[in-house]
């Protein structure tokens, strides 16, 4: 079994590629839920729909997040009512918000509710929240703090950033099979995620950086930062506010204490030395994901490493 952190589009389009090099059931991931938010009074998960729509082959692929050809006639209603809707949710979207909600108020966790809806999109993955408690992301600001999606989607990632919070984290408790999952895993992978508010929101949880220090597993990540930047989200920005080197290296020091070997890519191979004087391997390659045969050779890349 070969277990993956996750956060949202980057690692979606990574696990797209995993899944055609292993079979589906041999998968565990374990996503972001930092992101999780009220919406219309709706529990919404953001992070676990994109895996999960991503693997399904239902994802808009343009946006990286929602179904493909949703319409929004319910998001035109509700302004029409004075709602607020930058947090924009399509028609078909809306049904899975609502199904999560509904479970969720009968007191099934998260957990469940999730897998039943990675079931119900014919996937045979085991897609896991790391906890089935309270847990979201605060961006602290210089005038404010405020909800990442926030932050993310309704201010395009403009306010300066002074400090980040994970709500909850220290009193939630790991969600059933999460640290067992690590423990007897073949392989452990780092998608190209942002290590801060992604992956850093799932480190949070009590338990869970042990467990991936005391794995007996190979573990592997892989940079999203490529020439200093981001492919796709604020992982820079966000890794600069915090006095962290915004590159290959920043990332690697960041996993340092638990990471076995960090795929980076070739404009960064000058970083090399550096990462491999963290006590961490260094695999160079094209990380850059455009077609699905980069995302399939970028797994073959990962399973082989894990394999070794």
């Amino acid at each position: 079994m070969i277990v993956s952190l996750a956060g949202g589009v980057g690692a979606a389009r990574f696990l797209e590629g995993l899944i055609r090099v292993i079979p589906e059931k041999q998968l565990t991931i374990i996503g972001n839920v930092g992101d999780d938010t009220e919406v219309y009074g709706l529990h919404v998960s953001p992070d676990l729909d994109i895996v999960a729509y991503t693997l399904a082959g239902v994802v808009d692929p343009d946006k990286g997040w929602g179904f493909r050809g949703d319409t929004f006639q319910c998001r035109s209603w509700l302004e029409r009512y004075d709602y607020e809707t930058w947090f924009n949710i399509g028609d078909k979207d809306l049904a899975t918000h609502i199904y999560r909600t509904e479970k969720l108020r009968k007191g099934i966790p998260l957990s469940e509710v999730t897998q039943e809806i990675v079931r119900r999109l014919g996937l045979k993955v085991r897609l896991l929240p790391p906890t089935d408690d309270p847990v979201q992301t605060y961006v602290v600001t210089e005038n404010a703090i405020m909800h990442f999606q926030e932050y993310m989607v309704k201010m395009q990632t403009k306010p300066r950033v002074r400090g980040v919070i994970f709500r909850g984290g220290r009193s939630a408790k790991p969600a059933k099979h999460v640290l067992e999952s690590i423990s007897k895993a073949k392989g452990i992978v780092i998608p190209p995620s942002n290590p801060i508010v992604s992956i850093g929101a799932i480190l949070s949880v009590p338990g869970i950086r042990s467990g991936l220090q005391h794995a007996n597993a190979k573990i592997v990540g892989l940079s999203p930062i490529v020439g200093g930047k981001t492919i796709k989200g604020p992982a820079d920005k966000l890794m600069r506010a915090l006095r962290i080197q915004p590159s290959a290296v920043g990332v690697a020091r960041f996993y340092q204490d638990f990471l076995d070997a960090l795929i980076i890519d070739r404009v960064d191979e000058n970083l090399a030395s550096e990462i491999k004087s963290l006590g961490i391997k260094v695999i160079v390659a094209d990380t850059v994901m455009r077609t699905m045969a980069d995302k399939v050779r970028l797994a073959r890349i990962v399973v082989r490493e894990l394999r070794r």
